[in-house]
């Protein structure tokens, strides 16, 4: 997240003090490149490995401040915006020989430390697009890491935002529809982010060919189609992100604004410093800090200025490829560009894998094709990135020169030659490129990329339980198949066996109440109540009036007592309102299970509406006690099958100690006759 100190200007001088440095950062840009001050006779790269941490029953672990105590403060380990998240960043490589296997074995080595420090915490850590087990809940201000610049940029959003509450809305195979105050829906997100150094004269062009085939690249790697329990985006990360941080407010006009994470509105054309001056143009400052120095000063003294305002600014504006200035361990500027779209995980090597081919390509393309921004429309790009962000692998684009492809035959016939060419034109060792192009080769020819898998295992277990325990197998199996380190494309389907642990108490109301509510309005007739009682095969309906609030509860019993003194008198025609419950026990969304068991059985009702403000979110009956039971009875059956089993052969063990030497040797000779006489 980058400099720590900063805030929201407290007033419209201390704000135009910062825009003067911004504006003087950008002309010592524009002068740096002029007289030719940037690195650009060597390449290397770098990465950025967003972590989620999780509890022993899979959930969000919000301690990301205990986890860097209990890391001594280890320099590659540094926060993120939510307690439940933590990011390692790698040291930049020269782009050559075993760059990739060191990238590789360096992430490896720092998640191991992790693992071993979060083991000793009871914790563990997960690399996914989207963590499945996380709920709305977990993204209050509460959670929010306890540093200035994080309550700056929330309470910036919000103040741009101009109001409490906005909505987030996402149609994938189901739908995401809801409301929410703080923009730490953000940290839902995690991903693997890939720097390469670019030289100042070839900036222009790499960074188009990066738009043109964020695309394919994003096709090939989807790992997080789901939030909330919904099945969503193949990567619902580029529509949460976006949606989660827009501080556009809508209105009646047709002025049109930008998102504050965009893909970018054309090619690049002169430099670097265009996309910083749209970037000013186009989004107001978010935060400010104390700037001490001139950069125009610094440079008439012969010194490399930092920039700091310009990436201060740069850091709030979240282009899916962003420009980058740094400062190089030598003292000379360079340039790179950061590609934002890769997800975290499955695992390293996809990961690593996914780098590789982005690098190649980035390598050569501009070989194969000179100028993208002259055989490829702009709006194509940007189009192309969202209907990959929807579909991933094997999404039909638009192409170069208008052709369309498929992601899949793009991939193999076009660009995975391509990243091998371009990964052997800079030495990388011949071994690595085998093992990491094979690896996409492997995953685009098996199908199965990690949003795949996911919606895989979903698919199969929704059949055998709740959406809870579905969304808590994977994302256990997922923190467990990942440690092996073995391509996503090799994975056996998540099972409800995966889950080590699962205490239901834990739950709360807004894990397992059931959301998809069939009600009825206080007008109608209670006919019409019976019949979808009976269409449905439920014994309970909540009731709305006209503004969609509740307004009660009708009970099949109610009805049964309604139709029987009908038959025996006949009364005057009624509504619903007329025998409902008028004010039914309701529960919140936040409260646990042992509350709603507690509330069910101290008032002897069978159902409870969940409700906030309100407002109808969803219901819980008996039959969403009897799938917990069901499932508790299930895991108590497999604990203790195990400790049994475990038992069998510890007295086997502790048998076989006991036994002299001798006497072990004859059993096995006699074995060894027996299977002879066989």
């Amino acid at each position: 997240m980058g400099d720590l100190k900063v805030r929201i200007a407290d007033n419209r001088e201390e704000l135009n003090v910062f825009v003067r440095h911004l504006l003087k950062d950008i002309q010592a840009l524009e002068q740096m490149l002029a007289e030719d001050k940037f690195e650009k006779n060597i390449k290397r790269i770098g990465a950025e490995q967003e972590i989620c941490l999780i509890d022993d029953h899979a959930k969000p672990a919000p301690c990301n401040l205990d986890v860097l105590k209990k890391l001594n403060q280890h320099p590659s380990f540094t926060t993120e915006l939510a307690r439940f998240n933590i990011e390692a960043n790698m040291k930049p490589q020269v782009f050559t020989g075993s760059c990739l296997s060191d990238l590789e074995g360096e992430i490896l080595e720092l998640l191991e430390l992790l693992s071993r420090n979060l083991k000793e915490m009871e914790l563990d850590y997960i690399l996914t697009g989207i963590l499945p087990t996380i709920r709305k809940f977990d993204l209050t201000n509460s959670n929010l890491t306890p540093f200035e610049r994080y309550h700056a940029l929330m309470d910036a959003l919000k103040k741009q935002r101009g109001r409490d509450h906005y909505e987030l809305k996402i149609e994938g195979i189901d739908e995401l529809s809801f409301m929410h105050d703080s923009a730490l829906v953000e940290a839902c997100n995690t991903s693997f982010q890939v720097h390469l150094q670019v030289a100042p004269q070839d900036f222009v062009r790499k960074y188009n060919v990066a738009q043109a085939i964020s695309a394919p690249m994003l096709s090939m790697c989807g790992n997080s189609p789901l939030l909330f329990g919904r099945r969503l985006w193949s990567e619902t990360r580029i529509a949460l992100f976006r949606q989660s941080v827009d501080t556009r407010v809508s209105s009646e006009y047709l002025r049109e604004r930008s998102p504050r994470v965009t893909f970018g509105h054309s090619w690049l054309k002169n430099s670097i410093v265009d996309l910083y001056k749209e970037d000013m143009m186009r989004f107001r400052i978010l935060l400010t800090t104390d700037v001490e120095e001139d950069a125009l000063q610094a440079l008439s003294e012969g010194r490399i200025p930092i920039l700091r305002a310009l990436r201060i600014h740069n850091s709030t504006v979240y282009r899916w490829n962003r420009a980058c200035y740094g400062i190089s361990d030598n003292g000379q500027p360079h340039l790179r560009i950061e590609n934002r779209i890769f997800p975290a995980g499955p695992t390293v090597i996809d990961e690593v894998a996914n780098a590789a081919v982005w690098l190649g390509v980035m390598n050569v393309f501009d070989e194969h094709c000179k100028d993208v921004s002259q055989v490829m429309d702009f709006d194509d790009a940007r189009s192309n990135f969202m209907k990959a962000a929807r579909s991933g692998l094997g999404v039909e684009i638009f192409w170069l020169n208008g052709k369309k492809i498929n992601t899949v035959e793009l991939l193999k016939k076009e660009l995975l030659p391509m990243a091998r060419e371009g990964l052997k034109k800079e030495g990388v060792n011949a071994q690595d490129i085998d093992k990491y192009i094979g690896t996409v080769e492997e995953r685009i020819a098996a199908g199965q990329t990690g949003s795949i898998w996911a919606l895989k295992s979903f698919n199969q277990l929704i059949k055998q339980t709740t959406r809870e325990e579905v969304v808590t197998a994977i994302t256990a199996a997922t923190a467990l198949k990942q440690k092996e380190n073995v391509p996503v494309h090799h994975w056996d389907l998540a099972r409800i066996e995966d889950i080590v642990t699962w205490e239901p108490t834990d739950l709360v109301v807004e894990e397992f109440m059931d959301t998809d509510v069939i009600t009825i309005n206080e007008k109608d007739i209670p006919e019409f109540a019976a019949d979808i009682m009976d269409w449905q095969r439920i014994r309970y309906l909540p009731v709305e009036n006209e503004d969609g609030t509740l307004a009660g509860l009708i009970t099949s019993r109610i009805l049964l007592r309604y139709f029987n003194q009908n038959a025996k008198h006949k009364q005057a025609d009624l509504y619903i309102k007329d025998l409902m419950i008028r004010e039914p026990f309701t529960i919140s969304p936040d409260a646990t299970v042992n509350d709603a068991m507690n509330i069910l059985r101290e008032k002897k009702i069978g159902c409870l509406p969940v409700v906030k403000d309100g407002n109808l979110l969803g219901i819980i009956t008996e039959a969403n006690f009897l799938n917990i039971t069901a499932s508790l009875l299930k895991r108590i059956a497999e604990r203790r099958k195990l400790r049994k089993n475990k038992a069998l052969e510890n007295a086997q063990n502790q048998v076989m100690e006991e036994l002299s030497p001798e006497i072990i040797q004859d059993m096995e000779e006699r074995e060894d006759l027996g299977d002879s006489a066989l």
